[in-house]
Order: C-alpha cells, then structure tokens, then sequence
C-alpha cells in the first residue's frame, strides 16, 4: 500500500515483521475465533490473522484504508466496518469477541473505557499502545504510575504486559516507546471477590474525584462523596493519597456512598 500516514488519524504502522509474528504468537488466533482488529490500517497484522481465521472483522476510520483493504483482501473472510471505533458497537458482533489492534495513541484511553462496557462480550483483547499507557494500565497501588485508568481497568480486567516495541518498528517512527497488552475480562467470580460496584456511574465518578486531587488526602479528595467517618469505618485511613486505595478499597468506598445517600424526596 502506498497509503500516506494521516496525523489526524493518528496513524503510525506497523512495520516490523518480527514485532507482528510476536503479536499474532500472542494472540493465537484459531479457526473459528470471533476476532475484531481495530484500526488495522496497512493490513500487517491482517493478513496473518486471516490465514488462521475463518472470518475477520475490522473497525476502521480511514475510508481510503477501508477502499484498499477491500481490494486486498476477501470480502467473504473479511467484513470491514467503517466508522469511528470510539462509536462502534461491538455488541453487534457475535461473541464472545477477541479484540486487537494497534490503537491510535491519541485516542487510547478513551478507546479502552469505551470497550470497558463490552468486557462481558470479550474472551481477550491484545493492544499496541504507548509504553507509558500500558504501565498505567497494570500499575499497582502505591506506585507513581498507579490512578484512574488503573482502577476502572482493574475492575473489569485482568491487565498482562506483554513486551516491548521500539519506535523503528513503525513507519513513521513515533517519538515514544510502545508496548502490547493483555486484557482479560474478569469471571463473575473474581470480580465478586474485588467487590461490586452497587452503582458503576457512582464508582466511577468517586475514582474520577479522587484522582483529579491525587496529591491532596482522601479526607480533602473525596469530601464531597464520603466523609473522613464513613472511610474510618470501612478501615481506610482518611490521610492516605488516592494512590494507596485498592481497587476494592475504591468499590468498599463507592459503595458506601451509595448507601450513606440521602433518599430523594418524592414530587
């Protein structure tokens, strides 16, 4: 493909064919996997994932991409959708899904929160992102990269570093590091053992709060959802840094919120 890299897209392709064998080894496609590829751009990793699978679906933004990808390869193992990933509904999809791309990194995080809401529709999802996002990801509490994307992910996911990618593996070379990941949706089980979030909308807004202030104590954090009594009672320390709460401390807190809430009068 003689495709020109597109910054608004976010484009940087992969290029290196020992970094794709990697990633396909990772991944260990088979057969009849229900796989989707995110933005697959020049179609490095597609065409060995259709030589493993029946059929293939494939989210792209770039209409031109779409055009070639359509010529390049068969129309009946392939099903292109065009569009936006951050609006796709992977519902629509037959599961459970595997999904994998090289995500634009400029849209990273907002991507994955939005595949969050599919995480019961996925088997496992394999992602290229920036280096320092991945870190995040699988940060653990008390540690400097540890906070919001680490909490929401951790709820739904169990988070795997894979390996390292350096920038000549991309054409353009990107200015940063990369890294692959591994997301494992979590059983009902595991996550029933972190606790569940009675309200998911309230979780995330007490997550989103605590780390906007990270450098401020809960006590001052999270003074508008919980007071410093409510956090001594479930055995957290009202002087600690959003940073040092689990992310079964922030569900325990969440939850504790919902139920301290005064009941909405009736109109």
């Amino acid at each position: 493909m003689s495709h020109r890299p597109r910054k608004r897209f976010g484009q940087n392709f992969l290029v290196d064919r020992n970094v794709v064998a990697n990633i396909i080894a990772a991944i260990a496609p088979k057969a009849g996997d229900r796989l989707v590829e995110i933005g697959p751009g020049q179609g490095a990793l597609t065409a060995l994932l259709l030589a493993q699978l029946d059929h293939l679906d494939v989210v792209e933004v770039d209409r031109d991409l779409c055009a070639e990808l359509a010529v390049r390869f068969p129309q009946g193992k392939l099903t292109i959708h065009e569009g936006d990933a951050l609006e796709f509904d992977f519902g629509s999809l037959p599961g459970p899904l595997r999904v994998v791309g090289n995500l634009p990194y400029n849209i990273s995080t907002p991507i994955l929160f939005h595949l969050g809401k599919y995480a019961t529709h996925c088997l496992d999802l394999h992602f290229m992102l920036q280096e320092e996002v991945v870190e995040r990801m699988a940060a653990a509490p008390s540690s400097a990269a540890y906070g919001r994307l680490s909490v929401m992910l951790q709820y739904r996911f169990e988070v795997t570093r894979m390996f390292g990618v350096p920038p000549e593996a991309f054409k353009p070379a990107p200015k940063v590091h990369s890294a692959v990941v591994r997301l494992r949706p979590l059983s009902d089980a595991e996550r029933a053992a972190r606790g569940l979030a009675k309200d998911e909308g309230r979780f995330a807004a007490i997550v989103t709060a605590a780390f906007t202030q990270r450098r401020k104590t809960l006590r001052n954090a999270l003074s508008g959802a919980v007071t410093a009594e409510t956090l001594a009672a479930l055995g957290i320390d009202a002087g600690l840094r959003p940073e040092n709460l689990s992310v079964a401390d922030y569900v325990a807190v969440a939850n504790a919120a919902v139920d301290n809430a005064p009941d909405t009068p009736n109109t």
